[in-house]
């Protein structure tokens, strides 16, 4: 078994090359197939950045393009994935080291699907807890932030992400998993950036955070949950 790790990105430039380098340094080429950069129109030198890597020497590393949106560009990437487990990873998450082995370990084991912990690289308390929350195997628990592996099958069974979900396509799509198997918490962190908690305020994006999840729980449609995201949150 192989992996296809797919990592969305948009105006990622000074980030994603030390994420690749870190991806690289920490997996095995005998489990990771390919990583695949799916760009969505970035105009801040991000792809100069990733096509660094797209040579020989790094041939596992593949960018390609897509039209804008965290659904589309990962269901996109999917599409031009060519192993039998998929890993979605954000761009400001760095997952642990020899996590291809984690991985496939669970999935050998018989899991379909899953996530790692998470922690934050912030010292903030109320990050901490969050990140403290991880650890249990409770949909209310679960993120993008987490990062997300699941079988190529069970991706195409469940038709893969909600595209109509501008903002929520994870947690959407993480809350269909667990209705329908058995969804995997391996004990080790992701560590994940809270740059945006840095620049919304801790407080303040956890609340609007809080209340994109009750607002979906109530019944709001993808565009509403987008609307308000627009209308509180600096992305």
């Amino acid at each position: 078994m192989n992996i296809s790790v797919i990592i969305p990105v948009l105006n990622e430039a000074g980030n994603i090359g030390n994420l690749l380098s870190y991806l690289i340094q920490n997996s095995s080429s005998e489990n990771i197939g390919e990583i695949i950069i799916v760009d969505g129109g970035s105009n801040d030198g991000s792809q100069d950045e990733i096509k660094n890597f797209t040579t020989t020497r790094h041939s596992r590393v593949k960018l390609i393009n897509s039209p804008k949106g965290r659904a589309k560009q990962m269901n996109y990437g999917a599409g031009h994935s060519s192993f039998d487990i998929l890993y979605f990873l954000h761009a400001d998450s760095y997952p642990p080291k020899n996590f291809d082995q984690l991985i496939l370990h669970e999935v050998k084991k018989g899991f379909l699907a899953g996530c790692f912990r998470m922690k934050f690289d912030s010292t903030h308390p109320v990050l901490k807890f969050s990140g403290w929350f991880t650890r249990f195997n409770l949909k209310s628990c679960r993120g993008g932030d987490q990062s997300l592996f699941i079988t190529r099958t069970l991706f195409e069974k469940l038709k893969g992400y909600d595209e109509k979900y501008i903002v929520y396509e994870d947690c959407e799509f993480i809350n269909r998993i667990y209705s329908t198997t058995n969804f995997k918490v391996i004990p080790e962190a992701i560590t994940t950036s809270a740059r945006r908690y840095k620049i919304n305020g801790t407080w303040k994006l956890q609340y609007h955070f809080m209340v994109i999840h009750l607002k979906k729980w109530l019944g709001a449609s993808p565009y509403s949950l987008y609307k308000y995201y627009l209308e509180n949150i600096v992305s």
